[in-house]
């Protein structure tokens, strides 16, 4: 599955980058609600928590399903730009009626796919099937849909009440600290989009997980590794490319109909995609691979050393290294006109946590 943004004959016009509180005030909410995916996070999440009033608690639990899975699109800009290139809309105020209930209507089925949701206040079906898409989930979603479908009006007051909450709590502090950060994230993308135009600015993103296809027919396109599939067009929306620094490493694409495409993009991209991270766990899984690690892991040895000790030849013992070299697990000592191999153990120590960023992302 991918996201894939159609760049052929697309200028750096098509592309907007801005700093959004709104939506830095999402990812930091998601770190408060997953903060097991977010380590780097939980001395924050603790502090947070620990001084944070009864009403924070309940309505960090009730409006969950808005920043989890499927980030709301309430948080994002909106249509609009202004200027100095900032863009317009102050969640959830910027939403029309209908579209506040559409998406949220969303947000409360954790997706898109095989759901209408345009009339769900009007259309007995769509309500059914909002319902049922909720009751598979986690119970604030399923509240949060006889919520939806009970007082929309209601609904919205009271996320609009929570959000005014989060200020005093933690975001007004929170934004005063990475606010600086994004302000010169979004330069640095403005001038790479100025400069480099927008193939070579998107991949700056994700270098992991971000590739330009330019085939023989067909428009040349950068394409996401995701868990979703989605087509994004420049020549018909803008695209809107936020920077986060709470939302890593989780980049995000949003593309819902008759708003502004947004990327929401981490300021320190990860190195390590699912290829890498997948390709690194395989290389373990060869039992002759193991015993050159280990050994390697001990100290560092020449290719003859390996091959007596491990009763193989030399050019077996050099394709396994050449695999593992590859995939910049093992480091190189030159001493003379020998070359000792050494297994990386950081590298190794920090599969698990790439795994898991990667998988994330």
């Amino acid at each position: 599955m991918s996201v894939v943004i159609v760049v052929d004959g697309v200028d750096a016009g098509r592309f907007a980058v801005t700093v959004s509180p709104s939506a830095e005030l999402a990812a930091s909410l998601h770190v408060l609600t997953e903060h097991g995916h977010h380590t780097e996070h939980v001395p924050w999440v603790r502090q947070v928590l620990a001084d944070a009033p009864a009403a924070f608690l309940a309505g960090l639990h009730r409006f969950s399903p808005l920043w989890t899975a499927l980030r709301w699109r309430g948080f994002y800009p909106g249509p609009g730009p202004a200027s100095g290139g900032a863009v317009t809309g102050t969640p959830p105020v910027a939403l029309s009626p209908r579209q506040f209930a559409e998406l949220t209507a969303y947000a409360c089925v954790s997706g898109y796919h095989g759901f209408d949701f345009s009339r769900v206040l009007d259309d007995p079906r769509q309500a059914t099937a909002l319902r049922h898409g909720a009751s598979r989930l986690s119970e604030p979603h399923s509240r949060l849909a006889e919520d939806l479908l009970g007082d929309a009006g209601q609904l919205r007051a009271d996320i609009t009440t929570f959000l005014d909450l989060c200020r005093p709590v933690f975001f007004d502090h929170l934004w005063t600290q990475v606010q600086p950060i994004l302000a010169r994230t979004a330069h640095r993308v403005r001038q790479q989009l100025a400069d480099a135009g927008p193939a070579a600015a998107l991949l700056s993103l994700s270098p992991s997980s971000a590739s330009l296809h330019t085939p023989a027919t067909g428009p040349a396109r950068v394409v996401f590794d995701k868990v979703h599939h989605a087509v994004v067009s420049p020549a018909r929306t803008m695209v809107l490319l936020v920077p986060t620094r709470f939302g890593a490493p989780h980049l995000l694409v949003k593309n819902e109909p008759g708003l502004p495409a947004i990327v929401h993009f981490p300021v320190d991209a990860t190195d390590v995609g699912v290829t890498l991270a997948r390709n690194r766990l395989l290389a373990l899984t060869d039992s002759h691979r193991v015993r050159l690690c280990r050994l390697i892991a001990r100290q560092a040895m020449t290719t003859a050393d390996l091959a007596d000790r491990l009763a193989m030849t030399r050019p077996q013992v050099s394709r396994h290294l050449r695999v593992l070299r590859d995939l910049d697990l093992v480091l190189t000592e030159r001493h003379g006109r020998q070359v000792h191999y050494r297994l990386d153990l950081d590298a190794v120590a920090r599969i698990g946590h790439d795994v898991a960023t990667a998988l994330q992302h």
